[in-house]
Order: C-alpha cells, then structure tokens, then sequence
C-alpha cells in the first residue's frame, strides 16, 4: 500500500498526499475499504456519505462521485480495487475536512474575515471512526449541527426542487413607488410573484394572496403580505414598494441558492461550540442578537460601517462598558468628516461641544477652536478633537468595549432615526445600537442591571463598568440568517463579500 500511495495517480492534488499517508501510516498501511480483497461493509456507508455532500451546499463532482460509483459497480476486477480503495478514502478525507472546518480557505476568500478557522486533523478523525466501529454516526456528526444551519439545509432542498420543476422567474419591472391602496397595472404580477415565494419558503402568511386575482389594486391583502416580504428581507416592513423591495422579488431561486451555499460555508468556519451566552452580530442582516443557552433572548437593529469603512467580522469578548462615553475622534474621521463641517460653519465644533487639543511632546493641550484658522488646515490633520459627554454625542450614553485590532466597537447613537432605513451603513465602522441598555442588562446578566445603568447614566458622570465574566461577541457578515421563530432572512450583498466567494468558489 505505502508504495502505491508514492506512485498512484489516483490521488489528486485535491488533498495533500500526506494526509493520506498519515491515514494509512496509522493502519499499518492496512486498506479501510477492502478486506480479503474483497469490498467490506463500510465502502457502501463510505460512498452514500460522499453522496450527501449536494445536501450541505457542496458539489459531489468535488469529491469524485460518479467515479467512485462506477469503481464500484466494476469491483469484480480485482485490478480496480485499489484504484477504489485510494479514491474512496481522498474523496473521505476531502468531505471530512470541507464540513467540519469548510470548504474554502476564508481568509482567502474573504480579507475581511478574522475568526480562526477550526482546526481539524482527518486522518486522525476517519481512522477513529472505523476503528470505533461507528463510521456512520461519526461521519453524520461532521457538518454543524446548529438549529441555522439544518434550517438552511431544508431551505436548500426546497429550493433546488422548485429550480428542477422550472419556475418561469419574471422579472418584475422598475417603477415608481407603489404605496398602499394605489392602482397599478404590475400589481397582479406581484400577487403571483407573491404566491411563487409561497411555494419557495412556504411561509403561510403568504399563502393568504390570491394569485388569480386580477385586480391592479395594491388592496390590503397584498400590503400585508409585502410587509411579511420586506421583513423577512431585511427590509423596512412599510410597505412600500421601492428599488430596494423589488430587487429582493427579481431574486431569483437559483441566486438564493448560491446565498444559501455561501452562507453554510460560512458556518463551517465558525467554531463549534460559541459559549452559553454570547452575541452575534450580523453585519450583512443589520441586526444583533443575544443567545443564552441556544435560544435568541434579544434581538435588535444595528448600523454598520460605511462601504469605504466596511466592518470586518472577527471575533472577541467584552470586556467592560462606559457609561457617557468621551469621543476620542479618530484622525481619519477628523480630517475627512469633521473638518469640512468645521469650514463651513466656524461654530460646528462649539455647538456639537467638541474641543481641541494640540500633542505637546506627550502632554495634550487644549486650544480654542476659534483661534484656528481651520480652512488653512490641509491633509495633515495636526489636531487631536474629543467630544464632550451630553445628548449630541455621537457614542450615545453607553458604549461596549472588546479588545480588537480594528478599533471597533457597540455604542448607543442619537440618530435614532436612522434605524427606520432599509440599508444601515452610515458608520465609521463601529455598530450603532437601537436599545442599548437592554442590551446592557443582558449583558450584565444581574437582576435591575438596566435599571441601574440607567440611573448611572442619569448621573451625567462618566463611568466605567467592568465586567466579572467577558461575554463572547462574534461580528460575522451573512446575507441569509434563522430567526428565533425558525424563519428564514435574506439580505442584500452590502460589502459584495458574496460576490468575492462566488468567484473563488464557482458556484
């Protein structure tokens, strides 16, 4: 077997010739798949489990399906079996690797992704499985068992027989904003569009449009059922139908198809297991979500960074939270932001109660803002600028703190307004809350914690609380997420991070 493993040309370059050295090394070089030389139980467990891969959002072409069906149909020909044994263990060792720890390498993939991918030995894990006696229960314990993701899975199916039975997708074209109770000659196309979306999620809120309607008013019936649309979207549930509502309708199954890929991908990068309380926030679904003991307890609207100033996901734990917070103004958006609302209007700084300060050799020396001739200020921003704490802080009265290399972190907002738009990125790349102090009491996790905070807060001092137990937070980017109700949300591309991963992946 060891020389055979040095000169076959069954093994691909797909997966190292080591990692199947290291399986075999650990058998004594003993073939798993063949036993006087004849074919052993487990090959056909092996083969049904490679043909599984379509199911998680993989491609059985990756793992040499049709290959190793055809090898195993001509088993007979003893001078075949090797080639099946060497076939069957790489295309194992691939799908092994590619559902605990994904597909694709994601720093690859994705500059913008900092969580470590989990780290996952194959060989170590298929040669204990077969000597466990157990293969078929280890391998069905590979891909992640997450509530999210075996909802995705299900959604995935679905949505695969529906592209197989040849849904005819029109597109539905651009028009004016529809509002509420106005006629409009499309509006029997989005009763039908309405009805196929049934037969795609088969959420039964929809199920209450009839498609052979012919009426072109946009009555009640459909404006409830487009407000279940646009939330279920990610979109601002008015109603209304604008660019944003209609691009989501011209979705086609197929598209939503290779989102649902894209995002189990991304799931097999996480790590197994996330704490028993944590938060994830979603930067792609705008939206921030407490767990405690798998069940979602709070859920809230987010703001995320600008295109130009995209969050990034990465992981971290917070560590302490300060209560009416100074805004330390940094550089790029001092320079960039600031200083041109400076120019135009001589007493921006004085009315937002920002001061300035000069470095002093170390020592930071405040200077009056009026003494500055600001619109001689070039690309060398030569000042440091720190807002006050107050209502027109831009942090808000809370912010949340979690070591990171990206400067990045929670904080309250006085915008509040600015969580009623479809698309939230109007940050610097920090993430606006829409109720922190709930979220403050979760993490807290004390009986009255909002309660006190909020009476700190009322105090106007500037406080720091820090916490006994840091709390996990994980920042991820998924354009197709599960809510606590089992139901499942779809987002716009907003950073093209999908687009990016579609290009290396090919699907």
């Amino acid at each position: 077997m060891q020389n055979q493993l040095n000169n076959s040309s069954s093994v691909s370059n797909e997966i190292d010739v080591a990692i199947l050295k290291h399986f075999y090394a650990m058998r004594g070089y003993r073939p798993a798949w063949i036993q006087n030389d004849k074919l052993s139980p487990e090959l056909d467990i092996a083969i049904a489990f490679i043909a599984t891969a379509e199911q998680e959002g993989l491609d059985s072409k990756d793992y040499q399906l049709e290959q190793l069906l055809h090898l195993r149909k001509q088993s007979s020909e003893y001078s075949l079996l090797l080639e099946l044994e060497l076939r069957t263990t790489q295309s194992i060792l691939m799908l092994a690797r590619d559902l605990r720890r994904g597909r694709l390498i994601a720093s690859e993939v994705d500059p913008d992704w900092h969580i470590r991918q989990p780290k996952f030995d194959p060989a170590a894990y298929l040669q204990k499985a077969i000597t466990s006696g157990n293969l078929k229960s280890s391998l069905a314990d590979l891909p992640p068992k997450t509530q999210e993701y075996q909802l995705m899975k299900q959604a995935l199916a679905k949505l695969r027989k529906l592209v197989k039975r040849g849904v005819n997708w029109t597109m539905i074209p651009e028009t004016p904003l529809i509002r509420p109770n106005m006629n409009h000659a499309i509006i029997p196309l989005l009763r039908s569009r309405i009805a196929q979306i049934f037969a795609m999620h088969g959420n039964s809120s929809y199920d209450i449009v009839s498609s052979e309607n012919g009426s072109e008013k946009y009555d009640s019936e459909l404006v409830n059922a487009i407000k279940i649309f646009q939330e279920q979207h990610g979109l601002n549930a008015d109603g209304v139908i604008g660019p944003n509502t209609r691009a989501a309708l011209n979705k086609t199954p197929e598209q939503k198809i290779r989102q649902l890929r894209i995002n189990m991908e991304r799931l097999r990068w996480m790590p197994r297991e996330l704490g028993d309380r944590y938060l994830l926030v979603n930067i792609a679904g705008f939206r921030l979500t407490a767990i405690e003991y798998g069940k979602h307890v709070l859920n809230m609207r987010i703001i995320v960074g600008r295109d130009y100033r995209s969050t990034p996901s990465f992981n971290s734990r917070i560590s302490h939270l300060i209560l009416n917070p100074y805004w330390n103004v940094p550089n790029s958006i001092a320079q960039q932001d600031l200083l041109p609302k400076q120019q135009n209007n001589s007493n921006f700084f004085t009315s937002q109660k920002i001061r300035v300060y000069v470095n002093n050799a170390g020592h930071y020396e405040e200077i009056d803002s009026d003494l500055i001739n600001w619109h001689a200020v070039g690309k060398n921003f030569p000042y440091v600028l720190r807002q006050e704490p107050g209502e027109k802080n831009a942090l808000g009265t809370i912010k949340f703190m979690f070591p990171n290399r990206f400067s990045i972190y929670l904080h309250d907002t006085p915008s509040k307004q600015l969580f009623q738009k479809d698309i939230r990125m109007f940050s610097s790349g920090c993430i606006r809350l829409e109720k922190p102090l709930q979220l403050a009491g979760f993490i807290l996790n004390e009986p009255n914690a909002a309660t006190d905070i909020g009476d700190k807060i009322e105090s106007g001092k500037t406080i720091t609380v820090n916490l006994s137990k840091h709390l996990p937070i994980y920042l991820i980017y998924l354009t197709a997420w599960v809510d606590e109700t089992n139901n499942i949300y779809f987002a716009s591309d907003i950073y093209g991070r999908d687009k990016r991963i579609l290009k290396y992946a090919r699907w």
